[in-house]
């Protein structure tokens, strides 16, 4: 019987998901969370991992003799090293495209916090200071429509298309920015200097790879719109973070607003602890109950084409 290892499953489930459907294909091993010395050992005679943000290196790998195949509980791979998967023959394989809907749901959840003021409004009400106004409707916190603003989105995969059918709904002007030549009805695509330099938004949803690490910097922050508004569901590291809170505190950017940080969970020393007109959530959007039972189904999917000779998704880079 094959032996499967999960070496992170609190990371997919707090017990809203049942993740014995995976039983059907082996002998199961379930651990909520694992240190780098925890997974090299549990690893050690598995034949297959799933795992979502355990580190799969040649460290961990060391003694996985029996290991053919890693299956990913999440669209990023940078946890895995590619060429010691390679050189190992490990088949590795991701879930591509099982959290659009939710990701593209929180962007925008976080830009119409932004221009529409929700969260101050309801604390406005919540401290009394409805009771007594002198109108109806007290003007206390400026509001923008989206209307005829131009949203700049870095990246143009499945949540980057999506993100750019929605701010066309809300009638906004769409640029982009992305490395592979694209068409779209409705966006242009322009450089990343036009984009900032134009955009009243800027959204990011392009992978972290060496070309992204550390894209927005002191220089590219000078570059943008003054007073746009930036917002960061992609990964942590394409945000210089000190740069950020730069930013922010000379008023050069409106505000911020992001789901990932370099290090997550959040460190004690972290650069943008206490930063003006900052938006921090806990790396949830791709999160909710329908996206993570998506995720499980797609994980188990691939598992089987794996098994059955037809792997699918899988990573080759």
């Amino acid at each position: 019987m094959l032996k499967i290892v999960l070496p992170d499953c609190q990371t997919v489930t707090n017990g809203d998901l049942d993740l014995s459907v995976l039983e059907r294909f082996g002998s199961v091993e379930y651990y909520p969370l694992s240190t780098k010395e925890q997974v090299a050992e549990r690893i050690c005679d598995a034949d297959i991992v799933l795992c979502n943000k355990s580190p799969m290196t040649a460290e961990t790998l060391r003694n996985a003799g029996k290991l053919r195949y890693i299956g990913l509980f999440a669209t990023g791979y940078n946890n895995i090293d590619l060429t010691e998967t390679n050189r190992r023959g490990i088949t590795v394989c991701n879930a591509g495209g099982y959290s659009t809907d939710a990701v593209v749901q929180h962007t925008f959840a976080l830009i119409l916090h932004h221009f529409s003021c929700v969260s101050q409004y309801d604390r406005f009400v919540r401290d009394g200071r409805w009771i007594g106004s002198t109108t109806f409707s007290p003007f206390v916190f400026p509001m923008q429509e989206l209307a005829g603003k131009t949203l700049g989105i870095i990246g143009f995969g499945s949540i980057g298309r999506a993100v750019a059918r929605v701010a066309l709904a809300f009638s906004m002007r769409v640029l982009c920015f992305t490395r592979t030549p694209r068409q779209a009805e409705g966006v242009s695509f322009v450089p990343l200097e036009t984009l900032l330099a134009q955009s009243d938004v800027v959204s990011i949803h392009c992978p972290l790879n060496d070309a992204s690490r550390s894209l927005f910097n002191d220089e590219r922050f000078s570059m943008m719109k003054p007073g746009a508004y930036l917002v960061n569901t992609a990964r942590g590291p394409i945000i210089e973070e000190p740069a950020l809170r730069r930013a922010l505190e000379s008023g050069r950017l409106s505000g911020a607003a992001i789901d990932v940080l370099e290090t997550e969970p959040m460190l004690p020393d972290c650069p943008l602890i206490g930063a003006p007109n900052l938006t921090m959530t806990p790396h949830i959007a791709w999160a909710p109950l329908e996206t993570r039972a998506r995720l499980l189904r797609l994980v188990a999917e691939n598992l089987e084409a794996f098994l059955a000779g037809k792997p699918q998704n899988v990573i080759t880079r």
